[in-house]
C-alpha cells in the first residue's frame, strides 16, 4: 500500500460510520461508550466503536483533520524505520481503548454518562509525531508552535480540565490517549527512545 494509505482508510472508516450515527439515535447507542451499559464482557466492544462516533461535524472534523495531516507524517515515519503500518494501525485503535478505559472505570456507575469520539486515537497519533519531530512546528490557532512545547501544553490542560470536572469533554481521554501514543512509539522505534533524546539536543536556537 502507499505509505498514507493506512490514514487516509482509517479516516474513511471513521466518516462513514460517523455519518451513518448522525441519522440513527440507535446506532449512535450501539456504539457509544456507555459505562453503565458495560456490565457483561460482550459490551466492551464499545471502548474500541466509541471512538468510530461522533458528536456532530465539528467534532467529526477536527478530529479527522488532525488525523489526516498528522497520520500521513506519523504513517510515513514509521515506514522510513522499518515498522511495519499496521502497528501505526495498533497504535490508533489501542489508543481508542486505553483513552476510554479510565472513564469506563470512573463513570461505571453513572447511568446518564456517555462518551464518543476519535480524540484518544488522534492524541495518540499527535502524540507519536512529538516523539519522531519534536522541533516541527504546528500551529494552534495560526500560532506556531513546536511539537514538544504543544505536547506539554496539551497534557497541563488535559490534566486542569479534567480535575476541574465541568466539561463534557472527556479530558481524560486526551491525556491518556496522548500517553499511550509517545509510550508505544517509543518501544516499536528500533532505537527505543534514542531518536527522541537525538531530536532534543539537536535543537538551535
Amino acid at each position: 500500500m502507499d505509505q498514507i494509505a493506512f490514514t487516509v482508510a482509517l479516516v474513511a472508516i471513521t466518516v462513514l460510520i460517523s455519518l451513518a450515527a448522525f441519522n440513527d439515535q440507535r446506532f449512535t447507542d450501539k456504539l457509544i461508550l456507555w459505562p453503565a451499559r458495560m456490565r457483561r464482557p460482550d459490551e466492551y466492544y464499545r471502548l474500541l466503536t466509541s471512538g468510530f462516533i461522533h458528536a456532530d461535524w465539528m467534532h467529526l472534523g477536527f478530529n479527522m483533520f488532525t488525523l489526516f495531516f498528522m497520520g500521513r507524517f506519523v504513517e510515513s515515519a514509521f515506514m522510513a524505520y522499518g515498522i511495519t503500518p499496521w502497528l501505526y494501525v495498533l497504535m490508533y485503535l489501542a489508543g481508542i481503548v486505553v483513552a476510554s478505559l479510565p472513564s469506563f472505570y470512573k463513570h461505571r456507575n453513572n447511568p446518564y454518562y456517555r462518551s464518543l469520539g476519535a480524540s484518544g486515537g488522534v492524541a495518540a497519533v499527535l502524540f507519536s509525531s512529538v516523539y519522531f519531530s519534536p522541533w516541527s512546528q504546528i500551529y494552534i490557532f495560526f500560532i506556531p508552535m513546536w511539537n514538544i512545547l504543544f505536547a506539554i501544553l496539551y497534557l497541563v490542560y488535559s490534566v486542569y480540565m479534567t480535575r476541574k470536572g465541568d466539561s463534557t469533554i472527556n479530558h481524560d481521554a486526551h491525556f491518556w490517549g496522548a500517553v499511550f501514543g509517545f509510550v508505544f512509539t517509543l518501544v516499536i522505534e528500533p532505537t527505543h527512545g534514542m531518536h527522541f533524546i537525538r531530536e532534543i539536543q539537536a535543537f538551535r536556537i
